[in-house]
């Protein structure tokens, strides 16, 4: 997306949506060995007798390719946004290899800042799906914005 928002363009029920990526074998391994080195993310023998019985990808390796299409389908913010946090994290069905994963940005809340009144709080709920439409992530980004 390449439009420019201030504080006051999100409102809320305000929705966003990525294009989808497709979570490749390879780099699901390539990861979890780097990053997350549990049977389950290694390969395909050692995931067999894990409690997912089959290679998955880690939740922290969805987490970094939805932040991905969460930044390319959110609209720039004038004067830079600043994540303050993360309110709920879920990993609610395992990402498999070749599934298709893209994000829905919904604002769930906009106030002005009651500390730093140059910026405003945006909340934003962010949904991962598969192509099957189950849910591999859920998360709330909280996000200062500048007033």
């Amino acid at each position: 997306m390449s439009s420019t928002f201030s504080f006051a363009d999100f409102e809320i029920g305000q929705t966003f949506r990525s294009r989808s990526i497709v979570m490749e074998r390879d780099r699901i391994i390539a990861f979890g060995e780097e990053f997350d080195p549990q049977p389950q993310h290694l390969d395909d023998a050692a995931a067999a007798s894990s409690q997912f019985g089959e290679l998955v990808a880690s939740g922290w390796h969805t987490g970094a390719v939805s932040m991905r299409l969460y930044t390319e389908a959110m609209p720039l913010i004038e004067g830079g946004g600043q994540g303050a946090g993360l309110e709920s994290l879920a990993w609610p069905t395992p990402v498999r290899p070749g599934d298709s994963i893209n994000v829905e940005i919904t604002v769930v809340d906009n106030r002005l800042s009651q500390t730093r009144p140059d910026r405003g709080v945006v909340k934003f709920q962010a949904v991962t799906r598969n192509q099957r439409a189950e849910i591999v992530q859920s998360v709330t980004h909280v996000v200062l914005v500048p007033a």
